[in-house]
């Protein structure tokens, strides 16, 4: 039989938080169809509450198949897996009137205690905290609601930084187009990597991430910098991975005493400068195994890090993987 997956959103929803993984999973669907499968693997419904239309942040209508409290209810079906989709509506969810917030609370726990994983993409995860399913769990949600979660729910140990994160049967993701990373792990787990491989070339997505890759780029991150030298200095070590890069040399490019330019740093990005030129060296590190053929050797060097194992040793802090096990995993063909 076909494993149910049931997508739950709530009114002003993040259409993409729907749209994305029900595209991973549909796509599953016509990988199996392709290779000779009689019925589609996955089962797809979408569920609100009261089975009613929803309107998505951007005025997107979204028309349910089913409602939460049958889904709940028919708890004896199996369900494989329920993934909350976020949005607004979910990260607001205790807003709701208390009858309506525990009922809903209610019929989320009932329908995830059938389930055979629970997911939740960006900020709903704040419904899985509400119902008390990520209580002493690790859990992600979109970078910039990251604080909020933790301040409303202590006991999730809330991380700030990966693309998902999987803890036992409950997996939680990043923001929006991170739905899309998880469902692919999701598929992964089911079908194995090369059917999962197979939808994330079909989708046009450039890489699968890894849940320990970090939500935001280095390049990105230097443009939070308010300062335009030290916006040009972190533009510089994205330029240059494999220059002399420690403090004291950052400090005197930027004409500063080492004191003066780390705590502006911090203060500014929220980060060490020495975390700032390992990630750019990881990402330069991961381009380089994702699109050339260069060995290990000369990927260590390009990217600064010198060594192979000095290579080895930032890709577990930072990706979870070997740079070997990554460039089997995404590197091109």
């Amino acid at each position: 039989m076909a494993r149910r997956i049931a997508l739950v959103c709530f009114d002003q929803a993040q259409p993409l938080d729907v749209v994305g993984p029900y595209e991973v999973f549909a796509g599953a669907n016509e990988a199996q169809r392709a290779s000779g499968a009689r019925a589609p693997y996955y089962q797809l419904s979408l569920v609100t509450p009261g089975a009613t239309a929803v309107r998505g942040q951007s005025g997107l209508r979204l028309t349910p198949d089913a409602s939460l409290e049958n889904l709940a209810r028919g708890s004896r079906a199996a369900l494989d897996t329920l993934l909350v989709c976020g949005g607004l509506g979910a990260r607001t969810i205790t807003k709701l009137p208390p009858d309506a917030l525990q009922g809903v609370l209610r019929d989320v726990r009932r329908a995830a205690k059938s389930s055979r994983r629970v997911a939740s993409v960006c900020t709903g995860a704040f419904v899985l905290a509400a119902a008390g399913l990520l209580d002493d769990k690790r859990a992600t949600t979109h970078w910039n609601h990251c604080a909020k979660l933790t301040q409303q729910y202590p006991r999730v140990q809330v991380e700030s930084a990966p693309i998902y994160v999987r803890d036992g049967k409950v997996w939680t993701s990043a923001g929006v187009t991170a739905g899309i990373d998880l469902a692919l792990a999701l598929v992964e787990e089911d079908l194995g990597r090369e059917v999962a491989l197979l939808i994330a070339r079909h989708l046009v997505v450039f890489v699968r991430r890894a849940g320990g890759q970090a939500q935001f780029s280095a390049q990105l991150e230097q443009q939070t910098a308010e300062r335009a030298p030290l916006r040009e200095l972190m533009a510089y070590v994205v330029e240059h991975p494999e220059a002399t890069l420690d403090v004291p040399a950052l400090a005197a490019r930027s004409h500063l005493s080492v004191r003066h330019f780390t705590r502006l740093f911090r203060a500014e990005t929220g980060i060490s400068p020495a975390a700032y030129v390992e990630r750019v060296r990881v990402e330069t590190a991961r381009r380089l195994l994702e699109t050339s053929e260069r060995s290990i050797e000369q990927v260590a060097l390009a990217s600064g890090f010198g060594t192979p194992e000095s290579l080895r040793r930032a890709f577990s802090r930072r990706v979870e993987l070997s740079p070997r096990e990554y460039r089997a995993r995404f590197g091109a063909r």
